[in-house]
């Protein structure tokens, strides 16, 4: 399943949360009707938006059998997914976060880097946190940087300026 938000907070007495988006898509990922899965208890549960409305570029959603303040309130925290062949196809070049996370980093002469455990950052200026021998390290998420990504392999190759990897020790 990949995240396409988290729910931040209860919105009003009426039962709504305000969602933190985790996709580039969010009017076309959050409908009223669409279907998502939250985890809780341990037990993945199946839930159905039944109204819609952004603020501030946030959605904020009603969610079918949550009426209350309270209930909504107990659903913070909660990550919002969908199954992972409902994601909308993305251009060359293009990766979701989830297929980044757990590649391996090394530079064009082989040398290890480390794993990448997060994507940080919005599109065009995300960076990749690595967790590399000297500790986390930070590396931008451009083509000029990041020059093959293969997915299929979870492998990354980069070509570094002087200094960025030593920047982080």
């Amino acid at each position: 399943m990949a995240l396409v938000g988290r729910i931040a907070r209860a919105h009003g007495i009426r039962g709504q949360v305000i969602v933190n988006a985790e996709t580039d898509f969010p009017g076309e990922r959050f409908q009223a009707g669409a279907e998502l899965f939250i985890e809780r208890g341990g037990k993945v549960e199946s839930i159905r938006l039944s109204t819609v409305r952004f603020q501030h570029d946030r959605p904020v959603i009603g969610i079918e059998g949550v009426a209350t303040m309270n209930d909504a309130q107990s659903l913070a925290g909660c990550e919002l997914r969908v199954p992972a062949d409902q994601l909308v196809a993305l251009p060359a070049g293009a990766f979701y976060r989830h297929d980044l996370v757990g590649c391996r980093v090394e530079t064009r002469t082989g040398a290890a880097v480390g794993v990448v455990q997060d994507v940080q950052g919005t599109p065009g200026r995300s960076r990749l946190v690595v967790d590399g021998a000297p500790g986390e390290i930070l590396i931008p998420l451009v083509p000029e940087i990041c020059t093959t990504v293969d997915l299929a392999a979870k492998r990354i190759v980069i070509d570094p300026p002087e200094g960025l990897l030593e920047i982080n020790r």
